[in-house]
């Protein structure tokens, strides 16, 4: 199952229960993602979402993709939908 979302894109893969990242906003790249992964990622945001100056993730543990407040509220939509493919 493809999710093309406003901050991340990927694919689902139902048979390795694996969500393959291959966009951050502008970004390509070739990420894979567990459940717990996700979980923790959400977890995170979830906690930091009233954060007026936004969050910075890391793509590689070297690029920083800054995420506004508005767009940590979309990623974590996102991600919602994610959790819900496990």
């Amino acid at each position: 199952m493809y999710l093309e979302g406003q901050i991340i894109s990927g694919e689902f893969d139902q048979e390795t229960q694996v969500f393959s990242l291959k966009k951050v906003k502008n970004f390509y790249t070739e990420t894979s993602l567990k459940e717990n992964q996700v979980g923790h990622l959400y977890n995170y945001l979830k906690l930091h979402e009233g954060d007026t100056d936004g969050q910075i993730v890391t793509l590689y543990d070297q690029m920083l993709v800054r995420l506004s407040s508005e767009e940590v509220k979309v990623l974590i939509g996102e991600l919602e939908r994610i959790q819900s493919m496990y």
